[in-house]
């Protein structure tokens, strides 16, 4: 009986499709995140802050929660509506404007409507192109990794509010 179990585990092992880069499609990306934080429907709210007295200009320890709109094109108001990204980000430079980003992009509209792709990394806000990891997915994206690039398309120094392009690549 035990020989028989096995012989089917052995059977089923070898008849199983294993994914191999060839199989793996490769996805490119290209979305405009919008970080509200003025107004009165802001989209990213600050949520914690450290205690200490030395954090003004960095913003060390502040915890944001997100759900910023995706959009196709630059224009936050003209521009399809892809997605949102949901999550966090904190302040985690002491020295330096550095956020580690936490966010799902979940697709809302498009062929990539119900899936959405992990972002976790550092972002380094002042320099021109940070990369950050692609970590896994869910429907068409499911066992996604790969890698976005995030680059300021625009910041507005009175309100706060900030456009930045993410180009991802993913394989899945």
């Amino acid at each position: 009986m035990a020989s028989t179990a096995l012989f089917f585990v052995f059977l089923a092992l070898a008849t199983m499709q294993p994914q191999t880069a060839s199989s793996e499609k490769e996805t490119h990306l290209k979305v405009y995140w919008h970080d509200v934080v003025s107004g009165p429907d802001p989209t990213s709210v600050p949520v914690a802050q450290a205690a200490t007295t030395n954090t003004s200009k960095t913003g060390f320890g502040m915890v944001v929660v997100i759900d910023d709109p995706l959009t196709e094109g630059a224009s936050l108001n003209s521009s399809r509506l892809m997605g949102r990204a949901q999550g966090t980000y904190i302040a985690a430079g002491k020295d330096q404007l550095a956020l580690l980003m936490n966010m799902n992009f979940v697709f809302t509209a498009g062929k990539y409507n119900g899936s959405s792709i992990a972002i976790m990394g550092r972002n380094a806000v002042f320099t021109k192109v940070r990369e950050m990891a692609v970590i896994g997915g869910t429907g068409v994206f499911r066992w996604a990794r790969g890698y976005a690039q995030a680059r300021t398309h625009t910041f507005d120094l009175k309100t706060g509010d900030a456009t930045v392009e993410y180009n991802i690549f993913i394989r899945h």
